[in-house]
C-alpha cells in the first residue's frame, strides 16, 4: 500500500484535484440545470451553436499499434483473480475496471492500484487454497483502465479539506506508477471515459491529460482515451466529444446498459418514455438501433474506433440447454454488430472471447480493424434517438420480480465488496442494477399497471421484496437488511437518487 500511496503519488493526485476538482463541481451543476429543463419540457437535439464541428471535415489521430487491433475486449474488476484470468484470456484488450464492476471500498481502490501495477509488469500471480494463479505465455491483451465517473468523490483522500474526485484519483495513481513503464514495454497510458454526458465534460479530461503528461515529461498524445457513450445527452454529442479530446481520443463504445438507465433517469417524469421490462430492450430496438448506427457512422467518418456492447452472459458448468439458448443469442449480437462495421467488442467472460473472435475474425478477416468502412448510408434524426415509444414489449410481474430479485442480490454483494456479480448466469454490475431499481420507480411514478391491471405500488414491490428473498438461502455476514434498506431508499423513494452507487457510498468502508 505504501507503494502505491507514496507521498508523490498523493502529491500528484492532489495537484490535479486542486486544478480540475473546481471545473468538474461546474459542469456537474451544468448535469443538474440542463436535467431540469428536460423535466420542465425542454427537447434534446443535437446543438446548434456546434453545428461547425459536426460538419467539418477532420479526423482523429491514428491509432497506436498497441490499440489497433481491438476485436475482442473482456472487461472485469481489478481484483487479483480476474486481472490474471484476463491477462490469460486471449482477449486483444482488457478493460481494467475500477467503475462499475468495482465497489468503491478503500481497499479496493488500492488493491486494485497494486494489482495493475504488477499486471503491467507481468508479476501479477494469486495462491489460494485450492489453485495457484499465474500469467501464461500470451501474447497478454492491451490494458485500458476505466476510472470511476466525474460524479463520484472518494473520501478517503481529501485534498484541502474536500473528498478527492474519484476519477482524478484512480487516473493520477494509475497514471503516476505506470505512464513510463507503458511506453518502455511499447504501448501506453490508455483509458475508458465512463458517463460523461457533454463534449465540456470530455474537455475537461482532454486538459487533465495534457497537463498530467507535462507534469511527468510523457509526450502529449501519448495517452488515449475511449468514451463510453452512456447517457443520452451524450448520444447528441458524439462529433463534439471526439473532437474535444483529440489528440486523445480512440474511439467510442456503445455503453448500452448505463445507456439505457440514462434514458430511464432523464425521461423519468415523461409516462411517453415508459420502457418495458428489461429483457425485453434488445438492441434491435428502434431507438437502440439508431444508437449504434449513430455511433459507428460517427466514429468511422472521424477516423475512430466503434467499439460494440457487452455479452453479459456467464456459460453454465451445469446446463448445456441454458448455454445452448444464450450463445445463440450471443451469437446473434455480435454478428449484428460486426456486420453493421463495429470494430469490435466486449465479453464479460473468458470462455465468450472465442466465439466474439470468431464472428470479428470472419468480417474482419486479414484486416485489424473496419475503420475505412463509412456508413455514409447512415442518417439519424433527434426524433429516432428518442423513439423509445416504438419499443415491443410490456411490464409484466416476471420483469418486475427480476427487477427486486437482481437489486437486491446485486446490492447485497456491492455492499461486502464484490462490484461485478454472477446472477442468473448473467454478470451484473452497478448500470444493469441502475436499470433493475430505475425501472421500478419509473413503473411506480408513472402509474404503470401489469397486464392483470395490478397497478405497480411501494407496497407490491416490499411483498415481492419478502418472497424473492425467502428464496435465498443467505450466508454467513450477508448484508440483505441492508441491501433492502438501500434499495427502497432508490427505487421507492419520493426523490430519485442520480446514482445508486453514490447512495450507497456511505454504508462502505
Amino acid at each position: 500500500m505504501t507503494e502505491i500511496l507514496s507521498a508523490e503519488a498523493v502529491a500528484f493526485v492532489e495537484d490535479l484535484n486542486r486544478r480540475f476538482r473546481p471545473r468538474r463541481d461546474e459542469l456537474l451543476a451544468v448535469r443538474a440545470e440542463r436535467r431540469a429543463a428536460i423535466a420542465a419540457g425542454a427537447q434534446l437535439d443535437f446543438l446548434p451553436e456546434t453545428a461547425e464541428i459536426r460538419a467539418g471535415d477532420w479526423t482523429v489521430p491514428a491509432a497506436p499499434p498497441a490499440l489497433t487491433d481491438r476485436r475482442v475486449e473482456i472487461t472485469g474488476p481489478t481484483e487479483r483473480k480476474m486481472t490474471v484470468n484476463a491477462l490469460n484470456s486471449g482477449a486483444k484488450v482488457w478493460l481494467a475496471d475500477l467503475e462499475d464492476a468495482n465497489t468503491p471500498h478503500w481497499a479496493n481502490v488500492v488493491d486494485g492500484q497494486q494489482n495493475l501495477y504488477d499486471a503491467i509488469r507481468r508479476t501479477v500471480t494469486l495462491e489460494t487454497d485450492k489453485k495457484t494463479y499465474e500469467l501464461g505465455d500470451g501474447p497478454y491483451p492491451t490494458i485500458v483502465m476505466r476510472p470511476r465517473g466525474w460524479h463520484l468523490d472518494e473520501r478517503h483522500l481529501t485534498v484541502d479539506g474536500a473528498p478527492a474526485v474519484g476519477a482524478l484519483v484512480d487516473f493520477g495513481l494509475y497514471f503516476f506508477h505506470n505512464a513510463a513503464e507503458l511506453v518502455e514495454r511499447g504501448a501506453g497510458p490508455y483509458f475508458y471515459l465512463p458517463k460523461m454526458e457533454s463534449h465540456r465534460e470530455a474537455a475537461l479530461w482532454n486538459d487533465v491529460f495534457t497537463h498530467a503528461q507535462e507534469a511527468l515529461g510523457i509526450p502529449v498524445g501519448t495517452i488515449r482515451a475511449t468514451v463510453l457513450i452512456e447517457t443520452i445527452p451524450a448520444a447528441f454529442e458524439m462529433d463534439e466529444i471526439l473532437h474535444a479530446l483529440r489528440p486523445h481520443i480512440s474511439g467510442l463504445n456503445a455503453g448500452r446498459w448505463d445507456y439505457l438507465f440514462s434514458i430511464i433517469k432523464y425521461f423519468r417524469d415523461n409516462p411517453s418514455m415508459v420502457l418495458p421490462d428489461r429483457a425485453s430492450v434488445t438492441m434491435t430496438a428502434p431507438f437502440m438501433r439508431a444508437y449504434t448506427e449513430l455511433l459507428v457512422s460517427t466514429c468511422h467518418k472521424r477516423g475512430a474506433f466503434a467499439m460494440g456492447g457487452m455479452a453479459a452472459f456467464i456459460p453454465s458448468r451445469r446446463d448445456p440447454a441454458v448455454n445452448e439458448v444464450a450463445l445463440g443469442k450471443v451469437r446473434e449480437d455480435k454478428e449484428r454488430e460486426a456486420g453493421d462495421g463495429f470494430d469490435g467488442s466486449w465479453v464479460a467472460h473468458p470462455d465468450l472471447v472465442p466465439l466474439c473472435a470468431e464472428i470479428f475474425d470472419s468480417v474482419l478477416g486479414d484486416r485489424p480493424n473496419q475503420v475505412e468502412r463509412r456508413r455514409d448510408d447512415v442518417s439519424v434524426t433527434a426524433a429516432q434517438l428518442l423513439d423509445v415509444a416504438a419499443t415491443p414489449g410490456s411490464v409484466t410481474e416476471d420483469g418486475l420480480r427480476n427487477n427486486v430479485s437482481v437489486g437486491l442480490q446485486y446490492l447485497e454483494s456491492w455492499l461486502r465488496g464484490n462490484g461485478a456479480v454472477a446472477i442468473n448466469n448473467l454478470m451484473e454490475d452497478a448500470a444493469t442494477a441502475e436499470i433493475s431499481r430505475s425501472q421500478i420507480w419509473q413503473w411506480i411514478h408513472n402509474a404503470v399497471t401489469l397486464p392483470d391491471g395490478t397497478p405497480i405500488t411501494a407496497e407490491l414491490v416490499q411483498r415481492i421484496e419478502d418472497e424473492e428473498l425467502a428464496k435465498i438461502a443467505p450466508g454467513p455476514g450477508n448484508r440483505f437488511d441492508d441491501a433492502r434498506k438501500l434499495f427502497e431508499r432508490v427505487a421507492l423513494a419520493d426523490d430519485f437518487a442520480d446514482f445508486l452507487t453514490t447512495a450507497a457510498y456511505d454504508s462502505i468502508d
